[in-house]
């Protein structure tokens, strides 16, 4: 699930780090990786081509991606429901997968994206907004709270939709694990500049603060969740977001305290 925002770019001087932020350029490039090895990328023949590659790709999302049926009833889809699925194309099958992990699927979920596209929407917000947040909590608090944050956003969308249409459905994506990024970010450096292109004034580079810029991008999400019907699952980056909001919040004001 690309992050469906105003597009940014550079990197904001308040919060330039002071080493590689080597954490969020591995996860990058693991994304890059798990895209050009899987079937939505296109380059790897075993998964054919045309229709075949379609369906292929169907059923690779559904395997390693986070289903919420799968994670609330701790088993995968049966041959029944996933027959109750539309397919990709026609005569596509979905098969059962009797050695998914639906706890290990949220983690590996993270890293599939749906096509170039996707994976760019997210590991711009990544490239963008990681380094600062990396180099304030430190590498390893980082990586944590990323895979936490992920988790976090998956199980509360699954609860949400435990009873809809989207509960058999697959999330691939890291968006939910990024939005905490941008979370945490508009906690940590709130005043920084970031450079945002703005479509309404075609796609001029304009420098707003840091609480502007991710402001509306969250009233964005939210307002998208009350609207519905769009097919993306923007409660999982409201989710994430309020997550690493309150992590970074609950670090500063842990931090600041004095010892008596």
């Amino acid at each position: 699930m690309a992050l469906p925002v105003l597009a940014r770019v550079g990197r904001p001087r308040a919060a330039l780090p002071g080493r590689p932020p080597v954490v969020t350029f591995t996860l990058i490039a693991l994304s890059a990786l798990v895209l050009l090895c899987g079937p939505s990328f296109g380059l790897n023949p075993v998964y054919g081509t045309g229709d075949a590659r379609v369906c292929a790709e169907q059923r690779y999302e559904q395997r390693w991606g986070a289903v919420p049926v799968e994670l609330l009833e701790r088993h995968p889809l049966t041959a029944g429901q996933l027959r109750a699925l539309s397919p990709a194309t026609d005569g596509c099958e979905l098969l059962p997968t009797p050695g998914k992990s639906p706890v290990l699927s949220v983690l590996t979920s993270l890293f599939v994206h749906a096509g170039w596209l996707h994976l760019l929407g997210n590991m711009l917000f990544l490239f963008v907004f990681g380094p600062g947040v990396e180099e304030r909590l430190g590498r390893v608090r980082f990586l944590l709270c990323y895979l936490a944050i992920g988790y976090l956003a998956t199980y509360g969308y699954a609860l949400a939709e435990a009873h809809s249409d989207e509960a058999v459905r697959a999330l691939v994506g890291a968006s939910g694990a990024i939005a905490g990024v941008l979370g945490a970010y508009l906690r940590l450096f709130p005043r920084a500049r970031v450079t945002t292109l703005v479509p309404v004034l075609l796609f001029l580079p304009l420098r707003f603060p840091a609480w502007l810029v991710l402001g509306l991008w969250f009233a964005l999400q939210w307002w998208s969740v009350r609207a519905g019907g769009s097919g993306v699952a923007y409660l999982v980056h409201v989710i994430g977001f309020a997550t690493g909001w309150l992590i970074a919040w609950a670090g500063s004001a842990r931090g600041s305290r004095r010892p008596t």
